[in-house]
């Protein structure tokens, strides 16, 4: 059976994939980045991890893997296939594609972005499937976004496109790492609901998923860090809207799983700020933490289908 590699990079796991045509998961692996060995170490185990899935497929389907595809965290520089910078992985500028291609026995490497690549599944086979323009933005650890055009993922002139996490809200707020103040995502992520919570009921170790649990169940104090959050979202999404005009806004990551609590007051929030704009339709994510190893798929299939025959 014909079939692709995608592996899905993320700080602390790697998500991987052997993926057929139709977009069924033929086999599925996790494994843990190891980030702490250093970046060197990390690169050579997604090598290792890769080849292991090469062997893999070649001895359950009788052939190997027909190209691969890879979704890598930080700035990616996909047209030249090199990992350009990811801070929390401490690489800097390896050339990806011919490492694996090389470790992969010259099969064809598809390199991606990793919330990019998370937004092509989404577009393409998840929430906004039937959208000729969406945007997706996950809420996680930090905020960043995905602009679908017409099927594909627009990169941007430089490879920095839908940085949404980084359009200040709120001038003057608090400090970001991109050097900045009052950023979309030092306000609105999982991680800034976390702090925010943890300060005002004085618990260090509640998260935003304990602040949902409370303000489902009346809390005042939750209510008001929730709403705040929410605000300080709907002020980006509003700005992205303006910029964008999507059709379908996509909504995934941690916070996005506390369902209604978020999506009710945000749809509501964005709609009263909206004045000439048309209202997207918002919707939560459909494929959760797989997205990027689907779309790291996707990339491996697009691959083949655009290159020249021998």
């Amino acid at each position: 059976m014909k079939h692709v590699i995608a592996l899905d990079v993320g700080g602390t796991g790697m998500k991987a994939a052997l993926v057929a045509a139709d977009g069924t998961l033929l086999h599925e692996a996790r494994r843990a980045t190891g980030r702490e060995r250093g970046p060197d170490a990390v690169v050579e185990t997604i090598q290792d991890f890769a080849a292991e899935l090469l062997d893999i497929g070649r001895e359950r389907f009788g052939r190997p893997a027909s190209a691969a595809g890879i979704a890598v965290p930080g700035i990616v520089d996909a047209e030249r296939g090199i990992a350009v910078y990811a801070a929390n992985l401490g690489w800097r500028d390896v050339p990806m594609r011919a490492l694996l291609g090389s470790r992969l026995g010259g099969i064809p490497v598809a390199l991606g972005h990793d919330v990019r690549t998370g937004g092509l599944a989404e577009g393409r086979i998840g929430a906004g499937r039937d959208a000729d323009r969406f945007l997706f933005v996950p809420l996680g650890t930090g905020i960043a976004g995905a602009i679908g055009i017409a099927g594909r993922i627009e990169a941007g002139a430089h490879g920095y496109a839908g940085e949404i996490g980084h359009i200040v809200v709120r001038p003057g707020g608090p400090a970001c790492g991109c050097g900045q103040h009052g950023c979309l995502e030092t306000l609105a992520s999982a991680a800034a609901v976390s702090r925010a919570w943890a300060s005002a009921c004085g618990d260090p170790e509640a998260d935003a998923a304990d602040c949902a649990e409370a303000v489902a169940s009346g809390d005042a104090r939750a209510r008001e860090v929730w709403l705040a959050a929410v605000g300080a979202l709907a002020d980006g999404l509003v700005t992205a809207i303006t910029l964008l005009d999507p059709g379908t806004l996509i909504i995934g990551g941690g916070l996005a799983e506390a369902g209604e609590t978020l999506f009710t007051p945000l749809r509501t929030a964005v709609e009263e700020r909206v004045t000439f704009q048309r209202l997207p339709h918002i919707v939560p994510a459909a494929l959760g933490d797989t997205a990027g190893c689907l779309g790291a798929g996707l990339l491996a299939w697009d691959l083949l289908a655009t290159e020249v025959p021998a």
